[in-house]
């Protein structure tokens, strides 16, 4: 053997001999037994963070079980629904003498649409969206047991985007309401529908989210929005369907999903039960909504807002303006650039949280508003509370403002059409200038409301005009406070007579006629 190998075999011995009496003498020391990061972490500090204690977590079985019979409970009692509107055939202005060349009408369009909706009593009360009925000549519900019914629409309400429907039949199996404002974000949740080609579909998930405000969808000029979200499938069909929860009782209406596909990406929506029973109830009794207002335009306050009235968390409501019209708030002294922070006593963090519970308040009540000023200022104010303006009091402006109409916009819109008097490019036209001549003025048709009574009627640039007219009940309408003045007497349902200048295209008549359009005003 190798001098130097024989060297190396004594080195390495001698090596192993000392780790071996090493291992006996640090068994004689009394060390930590743990080793690693909690090694290092002094007692006390360990002592201030106990562990987290996580609930027994019950069998896998159990829950499937439990939803297997929460959809065998709500199954019979959601139904499915087809709305069908017919839009009016469109016509065509033609020159005379071509009229047999060319088909002057098309066919009526069908316009169809579906959803889902839950039976929410035994003689046949329904509730859905607004959006699954809203403008339907006709409403038909299929129950799970296939049978059908004509339904009638007993009222909508698109600021919630609520529908109640009924149809004639008894001793229908419903489903029970929960209690949405005190259902819990982490909550299992089952999103049940009906759509026509599977029938009867049920998706679970968890409530993700409450008080969601989808700034994506149209937004009425005093809409509520306090969406519930939920991660439970809402797919196209499943609209008005009820959201349950593990115990099978209703705490939502599914209503909208948040995609830029169109298809489901994890994000659904659910008006909460108890905003839509509030609606419901009102729309069973009166057949309408009537809601409350303080009269001022809100949004969630920011961190800007929260800083300059001395907030030390983000939350409350600005008040950004004065709503047009009356304004209780106003007059009782609150002012643009408070944020709202307590209603009646109670903590107010959003906006949707307010409108819930100001909207359905009755008009004339009075609430305790209490505000934060800039610098901190701190004040309560008694507001009286006021009717919100009607769909047919308002409308709203192109930047979703709304505003008030002024009597001839509403008469105008009645009748479903806009007037204009001539307008410097129109008196470029030497003929439509001759005919105002001839009548001593007139209003121009500009635009023509393809749901209103005058489509088909009366013709704008657009559409082969445009028509001008020149009375209306006999009243020339030489100026828009004439044409004003002929329609501040009009009523829904009334027969209006306008004598209206047509072009004809023949040169005899100077490319002009009369004609009498007889329209009821809507």
């Amino acid at each position: 053997m190798a001098v130097r190998t024989r060297d190396w075999l004594k080195f390495g011995a001698l090596v192993a001999l000392a780790f071996v009496f090493g291992l006996a003498f640090a068994s004689t020391l009394d060390l930590p037994k743990q080793s690693g990061a909690a090694a290092v972490i002094p007692e006390a500090q360990a002592a201030a963070a106990p562990a987290f204690q996580i609930p027994a977590a019950k069998p896998a079985a159990d829950i499937g079980n439990a939803f297997v019979a929460v959809a065998d409970h709500v199954r019979p009692a959601v139904v499915f629904i087809k709305s069908q509107k017919v839009e009016r055939a469109e016509s065509q202005r033609l020159p005379p003498g071509f009229e047999d060349f060319f088909p002057q009408r098309r066919r009526p369009q069908v316009e169809q649409g579906s959803g889902s909706g839950f039976i929410v009593s035994p003689d046949g009360y329904i509730l859905t969206n607004n959006h699954v009925v809203a403008g339907a000549d006709k409403v038909t519900v299929k129950l799970y047991d296939k049978r059908e019914f004509t339904a009638k629409v007993v009222g909508t309400d698109p600021n919630t985007d609520v529908a109640v429907i009924r149809i004639d039949a008894r001793n229908l199996p419903t489903v029970g309401f929960g209690n949405s404002d005190s259902t819990r974000v982490g909550e299992w949740a089952l999103a049940i529908g009906n759509p026509l080609e599977f029938t009867f579909t049920v998706t679970a998930g968890i409530v993700s989210a409450k008080g969601r405000l989808l700034r994506g969808l149209p937004h009425p000029n005093y809409g509520i929005q306090d969406f519930i979200q939920t991660d439970a499938a809402i797919n196209p069909g499943n609209s008005g369907g009820p959201l349950v929860n593990i115990q099978g009782q209703v705490i939502g209406i599914n209503a909208a999903i948040a995609s830029e596909t169109g298809y489901y990406s994890g994000y659904g929506f659910a008006i909460p039960i108890n905003l839509a029973r509030t609606v419901m109830d009102q729309i069973v009794k009166t057949g309408h909504v009537e809601r409350a207002v303080m009269g001022i335009r809100i949004d969630d306050a920011g961190q800007e807002d929260a800083e300059a009235v001395g907030l030390k968390q983000i939350r409350g409501v600005l008040v950004e303006s004065y709503a047009p019209g009356q304004s209780p708030a106003k007059d009782a002294g609150v002012q643009p650039g408070d944020v709202i922070v307590a209603l009646d006593g109670q903590p107010i963090d959003n906006t949707p949280q307010l409108q819930q519970k100001v909207g359905f308040k009755r008009p004339g009540e009075s609430v305790d508003v209490t505000v934060l000023r800039q610098g901190g200022e701190k004040k309560t104010f008694t507001i009286r509370l006021a009717r919100a303006p009607s769909d047919s009091e308002t409308e709203v402006a192109s930047t979703g403002r709304a505003k008030p109409k002024s009597d001839a916009s509403a008469k105008e819109e009645a009748l479903g059409i806009s007037v204009d008097p001539l307008s410097q490019d129109d008196r470029q036209d030497t003929r439509l200038s001759a005919v105002f001549a001839q009548a001593g003025g007139g209003m121009v048709v500009t635009e023509v409301a393809p749901d209103g009574p005058a489509y088909g009627r009366l013709f704008s640039a657009d559409d082969g005009g445009p028509d001008v007219v020149i009375s209306v009940n006999g009243t020339p309408t030489r100026t828009r406070a004439t044409f004003r003045d002929a329609l501040r007497k009009v009523k829904s349902g009334d027969i209006v007579t306008m004598q209206v200048m047509t072009r004809t295209g023949d040169p005899t008549s100077n490319g002009w006629s009369s004609r009498i359009v007889r329209l009821r005003a809507r």
